[in-house]
């Protein structure tokens, strides 16, 4: 079930009016019922290793709590873990393994039939594991108490509105809102859904219409060359973080429906001086994820600067390798860690860092490179498109003629884009010093309302797309 679908919007209205009719103290149950529900409706098979995740990772944490010495309480901690970590290594795997086992077989390496079948990554998976090993680790770590009910635990690892794509919650935050009595307040519903309806226009409205563009360029990249390529890189920066950020949008103000605090995942990121800084405002529950669980544990920087240097590479690729076993994702991966390692190369821990404007263009510019790696369907690709970025620069005019050709664009659907493009722009620039959403509700009601409406026209007429698109950190 979709989030920019009519069927989410019909379970969405019903759960919320059930939800509020229903007692505090069932409350629990009727939320965990509804998120196996719509966990489920993807398939059937998906509740079932979601339930078992559930269950191991709850014992383990109480065996964690009740074991004799700390070699008992690390082994357990290890039977929890490395279940999920090799179930994640086998579905991020299995495929390409199965496209080399018949590009042998079809280059008569091999001797056998070609392979036919398809390792399809449950959807969430990632996301729910890495909350349930969070978990875990607090648990052994000793920061929060294993939880004894299970309906809460069980809640609490599959919550509808973060289970398919994060944020990644902690069980310090959670736990204690899902046991709390959540009255109707109407401010909550308010912002929940005006929180939605940005995060379905930045969905729909500018990364679906993005992704026509940007798939046809680099799907076909062999077929272009020059100007093209820096274009659509750009506006694959902006189609991503548009689909990425524009889910977790929906899921916190979907979650503030049921007066339940998810944490924030994005923070402008583009308007960031350093890749450090990026990171801090991308992604965020991945990003401390992989901070708190990978590259605390490794040393983080309270070592030598040569093992500090290594640490955060390994946690780079680490992340590179969560996002794909493809080795685009894995050089992605090392390039923001590479791209860290001179940044504190250059500031070293204690050493202040004066801020530039010079530095947000270089910091924009760096991530984009990147994501040339990131989009690219292979390493040739990749190639193919960095190597033929500047191809006919010396010929300015017919740079910018082959460009605008190739883009195959009206001026009045650039025009609309380049709109779309503003709106978000001023909404993160402001985001940066106010909460947008907060501040425009204290305009006058002739001011908000034609906004709002106009906001669901636009969201209406672009949603004949929406409906069947799925969302990027789906595959991942």
């Amino acid at each position: 079930m979709l989030f920019n679908s009519i069927s989410f919007g019909i379970f969405l209205v019903i759960v919320f009016i059930l939800y509020y009719i229903c007692p505090h103290r069932y409350r629990w149950g009727f939320m965990l019922a509804a998120s196996y529900v719509f966990y489920m409706n993807l398939h059937l098979w998906y509740g079932i290793l979601l339930f078992l995740t559930t269950l191991l990772t709850y014992v383990l944490a109480i065996a964690m709590e009740k074991a004799h010495s700390s070699e008992q309480k690390k082994l357990r901690l290890r039977l929890g873990i490395l279940p999920l970590i090799l179930i994640l290594i086998f579905f991020k795997t299995a495929n390409p393994v199965i496209t080399q086992i018949n590009n042998a077989i079809s280059n008569g390496r091999l001797a056998l039939q070609p392979v036919t079948l398809t390792i399809l990554l449950p959807a969430g998976v990632s996301f729910y594991f890495f909350q349930s090993i969070g978990y875990l680790v607090d648990v052994y770590r000793g920061k929060i108490r294993a939880e004894r009910h299970f309906g809460y635990y069980a809640l609490f690892v599959s919550f509808f509105p973060q289970l398919l794509a994060g944020p990644i919650g902690r069980a310090d935050s959670l736990l204690p809102q899902y046991k709390k009595e959540r009255p109707f307040v109407y401010e909550n519903v308010t912002y929940g859904l005006k929180l939605m309806t940005w995060g379905y226009f930045k969905k729909l409205v500018i990364a679906d219409v993005f992704a026509v563009t940007v798939d046809q360029v680099y799907n076909h990249a062999h077929s272009y060359v020059g100007l093209i390529f820096i274009i659509t890189t750009v506006m694959f920066a902006i189609e991503i973080y548009c689909d990425f950020s524009g889910y977790s949008d929906i899921a916190i103000g979907c979650a503030k429906l049921f007066g339940i605090e998810l944490m924030t995942n994005f923070k402008s990121p583009y308007f960031s001086f350093s890749i450090k800084e990026f990171w801090s405002r991308w992604h965020i529950s991945l990003s401390t994820w992989f901070r708190d669980y990978v590259y605390i544990p490794l040393g983080g920087n309270r070592v030598s600067k040569q093992r500090n240097c290594l640490n955060l590479l390994i946690t780079f690729l680490v992340s590179g390798f969560w996002h794909g076993s493809a080795l685009t994702y894995i050089i992605w991966g090392a390039a923001h860690g590479l791209l860290q390692i001179i940044e504190t190369l250059v500031y070293p821990k204690g050493r202040e860092r004066k801020k530039y404007f010079w530095q947000l263009p270089v910091t924009f510019i760096l991530v984009c490179f990147t994501w040339i790696f990131f989009r690219a369907n292979s390493i040739e690709d990749a190639v193919w498109i960095i190597s033929r970025l500047f191809w006919d620069a010396s010929r300015p005019f017919n740079y910018l003629k082959t460009a605008v050709i190739c883009l195959e664009m009206s001026y009045i659907k650039m025009g609309g884009l380049a709109l779309s493009v503003l709106v978000l722009f001023m909404y993160d620039l402001l985001s940066l010093k106010y909460d947008v959403i907060q501040e425009f509700s204290r305009l006058k009601f002739f001011v908000r309302w034609p906004a709002y409406v106009l906001m669901l026209v636009v969201i209406a007429l672009f949603s004949y797309k929406g409906v069947a698109t799925e969302f990027i950190y789906f595959q991942f």
